[in-house]
């Protein structure tokens, strides 16, 4: 059954490359089989300096932001497991269309066993510079440099973050989730799904029901065999 999930954070200076690296399973997180739930990466909007090289360009932001800015916007989500890996490549990249603009972005599409049950959990990571490319070209240094309104090509690329209050944050965080729900449930219709997801909290929607708590490798070795039985029951597997 199709299921919604979507959580938003923000990253710190000085996490971007490490966490670039993450999602592809590049370098040590590719090592001894941890990258062989990647089922896909890709990236846009890069500038020249970094073209194709996505580690350079969150290398340059690492380096260059300031102190307590803020590198990247990652997107993780939950992917329908009624799609086939080349649907759900097709759901991720018009996601990322619709929400990265001419931002620069990366993506990785992951599809591990879960502890639980050993069915495929496949979820997607979409990490977003809010810098706004514009027609000056800058140096790695300049790009992440305060934007000059009054000189635009003096300082760096405008944020396109700055200055919004928490009313609006919020609202826009609103309005991604509602992006992809409407996204996700038009791909389930596109290939002949019934399932819809609905975006909106259990409580919102007038639902009287816990929602589910996922449950990792940890959780799952301090159950008993009889309490993890009675949870596959539960679940219907």
């Amino acid at each position: 059954m199709a299921s919604f999930h979507l959580s938003i954070k923000n990253g710190k200076k000085g996490s971007a490359a490490s966490h670039s690296a993450y999602i592809a399973r590049e370098g040590k997180f590719g090592r001894n089989g941890k990258g062989e739930d990647l089922q896909m990466r890709q990236h846009g909007n890069l500038p020249p300096w970094a073209q194709d090289k996505p580690g350079v360009f969150w290398s340059a932001a690492d380096k260059h932001e300031r102190a307590n800015g803020t590198t990247y916007v990652e997107l993780e989500f939950a992917l329908p497991s009624e799609l086939t890996p080349a649907q759900r490549s097709e759901l991720v990249q018009a996601f990322a269309e619709k929400v990265c603009g001419n931002k620069p972005y990366q993506f990785a599409i992951h599809a591990p066993e879960a502890a639980l049950g050993k069915v495929s959990q496949p979820h997607a990571h979409l990490m977003v510079n809010n810098r706004v490319p514009d027609a000056n070209e800058r140096s790695p240094e300049l790009h992440f440099r305060r934007y000059n309104a009054a000189h635009p090509e003096l300082g760096g690329c405008r944020k396109d973050s700055g200055g919004r209050h928490r009313g609006e944050m919020k609202a826009l965080a609103t309005s991604i989730r509602e992006t992809f729900s409407n996204l996700q449930n038009q791909y389930l219709e596109k290939y002949d799904h019934t399932d819809r997801v609905d975006h909106r909290s259990f409580r919102s929607r007038g639902i009287d029901k816990v929602p589910e708590r996922h449950l990792g490798h940890a959780r799952i070795r301090q159950m008993s065999d009889q309490a993890v039985g009675e949870l596959l029951q539960k679940r219907g597997a």
